[in-house]
C-alpha cells in the first residue's frame, strides 16, 4: 500500500511566542476550548505512551478527564498494562492530535496515582454500566471468548443489583505532571511552528524548535 500521495497543504495562521500563555496548562486550556468550539468528536482522546518492562514503548488511546495546574488526569484499571507500567516506571508521554485544525500537543512528564477522594468524585459521575464494567473486566488479561466477558458482566450486575456500585480498589486515576509541553501548528511548505515549554528549576522556558 503506497500512501505517498496523501498530502495536505496547510494554510493556517501561525503560532508565535507572543501568542502563548505564561504556562503550558493555560495554553493547553486555550487550545482545547477552540477544539471544542470546532465541534470535534471526543477532543479529549489522547495517545498515552508508557515504558514496558522489556523496554519497548507501549501506547494506547485514553480519555483525558481533567486538566489543572498540577497536570493531566485520566482514569483506568490499576491492573491494566498501562497502570502496571506507570507504577514501575513513571515516565509517560501524551500526544493530542487535532488534525482538522492542523494542531498537535505533545506532553512529557511523570505519572502518579491521584488520591482516593479524587477518584471517588469522578467515579460517582460515571454511568452505572461503566461502573459495573469496572468490576466485570480484569483488564489486559487473556480471556477465552466474548461470552466469558459477558458472563462476568452479568455476574457483576447481579452483585450490585438494587444498590450503588462502589469504586473498586483496583480502579482510579493518574496525573501526568509535565516537564515538557510542545505545541505544533501546521504551516505552508512544511515550515511548521513548534513551540515548546520546558520546566527549568521550577520555571517554564519557551523555545522555538525547527520543524
Amino acid at each position: 500500500m503506497d500512501l505517498s500521495g496523501h498530502r495536505e497543504v496547510y494554510q493556517d495562521r501561525g503560532l508565535d511566542v507572543g501568542d502563548l500563555a505564561d504556562d503550558p496548562i493555560a495554553q493547553f486550556q486555550r487550545w482545547f476550548a477552540e477544539v471544542e468550539a470546532a465541534g470535534y468528536w471526543e477532543p479529549n482522546a489522547v495517545v498515552l505512551a508508557t515504558v514496558a518492562a522489556d523496554g519497548w514503548p507501549s501506547a494506547r488511546n485514553v480519555l483525558l478527564k481533567r486538566v489543572d495546574a498540577s497536570g493531566f488526569v485520566f482514569f483506568t484499571n490499576y491492573t491494566s498494562d498501562k497502570a502496571t507500567e506507570l507504577d514501575a516506571d513513571g515516565r509517560a508521554a501524551l500526544t493530542f492530535s487535532w488534525t482538522e485544525l492542523r494542531r498537535q500537543v505533545r506532553v512529557a512528564g511523570t505519572a502518579e496515582r491521584i488520591g482516593v477522594e479524587e477518584s471517588d468524585t469522578y467515579w460517582a459521575t460515571r454511568p452505572r454500566g461503566s461502573q459495573v464494567g469496572a468490576w466485570a473486566s480484569d483488564q489486559s488479561t487473556v480471556v477465552d471468548d466474548r461470552a466469558t466477558l459477558e458472563a462476568a458482566y452479568v455476574a457483576a450486575e447481579e452483585r450490585w443489583a438494587g444498590r450503588d456500585v462502589e469504586r473498586p480498589d483496583h480502579w482510579g486515576g493518574y496525573r501526568i505532571r509535565p516537564h515538557r509541553v510542545e505545541f505544533w501548528q501546521g504551516r505552508p511548505d512544511r515550515m511548521h511552528d513548534r513551540l515548546r515549554y520546558r520546566l527549568v528549576e521550577g520555571s517554564w522556558v519557551v523555545e522555538r524548535r525547527a520543524p
